[in-house]
């Protein structure tokens, strides 16, 4: 039987439940779902998984043979709750004695600490089960609800835990749960009999650890040690410590943005090998892995915050990109990596992992954002350094993403057990004519030639910078002849939008579709066509109310509930916010975020990887998409980007300028915001009656006006 592909989709997701359900821990590669008892059931979709691995399939508490009735959970950190139950009360009694506490800490393993306090007048017999179970599902088989009843595991005990170790996979694993205090232990079940005087407590630390190929991988949060040492609490700390401080009236876009930060703080990776080096897990709980794209455009929507993500970003994909030519991967010679997974690693390390490079934007956008780290932070010795990997990428778009000569960078799969669509919408179904037929391929996306007119732009300004006349002119000439033929060619003049790609006939893939937000964001669009395209963008028939739609109500193939043919993806709105504000429609992209932030207020602060596209005046509430991710990255970045969006700030460190035009909607009366880090300078922007105040910007010049659209004079 073939082992089933992991990058492509093989069937229906379970649904993640609801927003007042799961409860999900991230810590690195390491996440946990559960009940909000603290419990893994193994009918839900719960586990811990490290490493693309469930680690524990099942993991119930018991007290006097009844599980526990939840009473609340707290999560001050991204990788620690607090779960508080209770037991059954005793026959006659309206109410329970027994309370319970589960103080439950993950990373690379799982420590759960555990009370049992009796508040009734008498002493209480308890009997305390921890039932567990190790099932070594991948998180695919978990994902898409397929993992086989069969045994995968022989299981040891003794009195102070159990050690499951794995039959028949790749790698050797063993996970070893660890008991603070002997217990009667059997295969899977651990029971403890104590008897509680009124007011006495009685707690038990469980630890639960993962070996690889013989090597034992320590549990960041361990029984006896202090959680303030912690690498994921340093690390946390640190990074609040540096994220800028936000204030506005109303409070919910400063609310928005400080979840923001929490949840990107929750999905940076460190590779052991390179500690010094952060970079972005996709989204919890499918995508706890390092992507090419998204981590590329989380980096870049995210430069208001912390510059040194898209560093660590850059740095990382660079070690990874592509050498060889290997179909079954899809690696060439200078690519940018799609995705990697670690469900054969014999250890912690990236290299560890499995790399599939199925992506045909990740290449360009790795030039664009080195080009717009370089106007943020400087970072000239960063541009001289990843220098050889931007001429590699570069020679990549020419050689091999332009597979017919024609000038455009198309995709087509080189594998059958690779993404059928490359671009963003990398569903089966995400990319389809306006009356819902599928293109050929290969195919080129519009994004995917405003990302590659962005990286020439990139490439030129590093060879202008550098006296390299000659380079600065060739990337120069390419931008530019690049934007006179994609206007000519996916420009639809009878319909008034721009085509979403070129099929492999060069056919103008017609639907109206989001990805032209994109397209203004880059800077592509002639900008006499721009005020068509921020029209369509904010039309009713794209925008929900809640945000633009991925497709166009009119068109053939749009769902409310689908993936990519008319939900709403709060990354790409900000990208379009973004677009819309760098041609001057202000208005249109006050709209856009006046809508996703509503969505993020009705949820806590926190968007959604994605919601159902149904009218705001057909469904007061935002819908939720069953298995959408949460947190996920590019979605917490997009209050980001608003921010950026609002102040209209773009920087430009090697001119000494930065310029700031912020333009605030009725409905924000004041935005203060400290700490936003350019070229080594901390500035403070405060928006308040219309006056604008700039702190911070040392010798750096102020530019009191909006930035031109395109990115330099020429290009």
């Amino acid at each position: 039987m073939t082992e089933p592909s992991p990058w492509i989709h093989q069937g229906p997701v379970p649904s993640l439940g609801t927003f007042d359900g799961d409860v999900t821990l991230v810590e690195g590669q390491t996440f946990c779902r559960s009940g909000r008892t603290g419990d893994v059931v193994p009918e839900m979709l719960h586990g811990l998984f490290v490493l693309d691995t469930r680690v524990l399939s099942r993991w119930e508490l018991r007290v006097n043979g009844t599980r526990l009735e939840p009473l609340a959970v707290s999560v001050p950190d991204p990788f620690a709750a607090t779960f508080v139950g209770h037991g059954s009360p005793a026959p006659g009694r309206a109410d329970a004695e027994l309370v319970v506490f589960r103080r439950r800490h993950v990373g690379q393993g799982m420590r759960e600490r555990v009370s049992v306090t009796n508040h009734g007048l008498d002493p209480v017999p308890v009997v305390v089960e921890l039932v567990c179970d190790v099932d070594f599902a991948s998180l695919f088989e978990v994902k898409e609800g397929r993992v086989r009843s069969r045994v995968r595991h022989r299981v040891r005990v003794d009195d102070r835990g159990l050690c499951f170790a794995s039959l028949g996979d790749r790698v050797d694993k063993e996970v070893v749960v660890r008991l603070s205090s002997p217990a009667a232990v059997e295969p899977g079940v651990a029971v403890w009999r104590l008897r509680l005087e009124p007011g006495e407590s009685w707690e038990e630390c469980l630890e639960v650890s993962v070996v690889l190929a013989g090597s034992p991988i320590a549990p960041r949060f361990g029984c006896g040690v202090t959680d303030v040492e912690a690498v994921p609490s340093q690390r946390l700390a640190t990074w609040r410590a540096i994220l800028p401080s936000v204030g506005t009236d109303p409070p919910d876009l400063g609310a928005a943005v400080l979840r923001s930060g929490e949840d990107l703080g929750a999905l940076r990776i460190f590779d052991p090998e390179h500690p010094e080096l952060p970079i972005l897990a996709a989204g919890a709980p499918w995508f706890m892995t390092v992507f090419g794209r998204d981590s590329l455009l989380t980096a870049w929507m995210t430069l208001i915050a912390d510059p040194s993500i898209a560093r660590g970003v850059l740095e990382t994909l660079a070690r990874f990109q592509g050498t060889d030519v290997d179909p079954e991967t899809e690696e060439e010679p200078g690519k940018i990596l799609h995705e990697m997974r670690f469900g054969g690693a014999s250890g912690l390390a990236l290299r560890e992992g499995t790399v599939y490079y199925g992506s045909i934007d990740a290449t360009p956008l790795f030039v664009m954002l080195l080009g717009e780290l370089r106007r943020w932070a400087g970072g000239e010795d960063l541009v001289e350094r990843l220098l050889p990997n931007v001429d590699r990428a570069l020679e990549w778009i020419e050689r091999f993403g332009d597979r017919d000569g024609d000038g455009y960078v198309e995709y087509q799969r080189q594998t059958p057990a690779g993404l059928a669509n490359q671009g963003w919408k990398d569903s089966w179904d995400g990319v389809r004519f306006a009356g819902g037929e599928f293109p050929r391929t290969p195919i080129a996306l519009c994004e995917v030639q405003g990302y590659v007119y962005a990286a020439y732009v990139a490439r030129a300004h590093f060879a202008q910078e550098m006296g390299d006349a000659e380079t600065f002119e060739r990337c120069a000439a390419r931008a530019r002849e690049l934007r006179q033929r994609f206007n000519e060619d996916f420009w639809l003049e009878e319909r008034g939008w721009y085509a979403l790609g070129l099929d492999a006939d060069k056919r103008p893939v017609d639907a109206l579709a989001s990805n032209v937000g994109h397209c203004l964001w880059t800077g592509i669009v002639d900008p006499e066509r721009a005020g068509l395209v921020a029209r369509r963008l904010v039309s009713p028939e794209m925008f929900s109310g809640w945000g633009v739609r991925t497709l166009a109500t009119d068109m053939a193939a749009y769902n409310p509930v689908s993936y990519h043919n008319g939900s709403v993806w709060p990354h790409d709105n900000a990208l379009c916010a973004a677009g819309l504000a760098r041609y001057g429609f202000v208005e249109e992209a006050h709209r856009i975020i006046e809508g996703q932030l509503a969505v993020a207020t009705a949820r806590g602060g926190r968007l959604p990887e994605l919601f159902a596209g149904f009218s705001r005046d057909e469904l007061p509430v935002p819908a939720a998409y069953p298995a959408s991710c949460s947190p996920q990255a590019w979605a917490a970045a997009a209050p980001l980007l608003w921010l950026r969006t609002l102040l209209r700030l773009e920087p430009w460190a090697p001119r000494g300028q930065v310029w700031v035009h912020p333009e605030l909607p009725p409905w924000i009366g004041r935005l203060r915001v400290e700490g936003i880090e350019v070229a080594g300078r901390r500035l403070g922007v405060h928006v308040e009656d219309g006056g604008v105040e700039v702190t911070g910007a040392g010798g750096l010049e102020v530019v009191h006006r909006p930035r031109p659209p395109l990115t330099a004079v020429g290009i």
